[in-house]
């Protein structure tokens, strides 16, 4: 009896963790899809950072861009599959030339080497 009662509240800690992650994948979807509206469409890269979560990056056909975190792998995936863009595997060359910079990124870049501001304290 008691592996039964164990059985069911580990597939509700499961169902209860799965509801979750799909309800944290449709909020990053939607982002994502308010981006690309905003943007004249975009396409993006899953960058896993460890345990602080995965790095949705975004690139708009404008050359605009920008980035979400997901809590993990699965939400970002998810979120990804859902947004209906394309991912890429790879920040690669071809793909980053399409980021377009202005000067405030350019500044914040070059922080303090070359007069720019610098980064906020921790």
């Amino acid at each position: 009896m008691a592996d039964i009662a164990e059985q069911d509240e580990t597939q509700q800690a499961d169902g209860k963790r799965a509801a979750r992650t799909e309800r944290a994948a449709d909020k990053l979807a939607r982002r994502i899809g308010s981006f690309a509206k905003e943007h004249g469409g975009a396409e993006g890269q899953l960058a896993y950072v460890g345990q602080t979560g995965t790095r949705i990056v975004l690139v708009g056909a404008d050359g605009g861009w920008g980035d979400l975190m997901a809590t993990s792998q699965e939400v970002a995936e998810s979120a990804a599959k859902k947004s209906g863009l394309t991912f890429h595997d790879e920040f690669d060359g071809d793909f980053a030339a399409r980021v377009r910079t202005g000067p405030y990124e350019w500044s914040r870049m070059a922080g303090i080497q070359v007069g720019g501001p610098s980064n906020p304290p921790a």
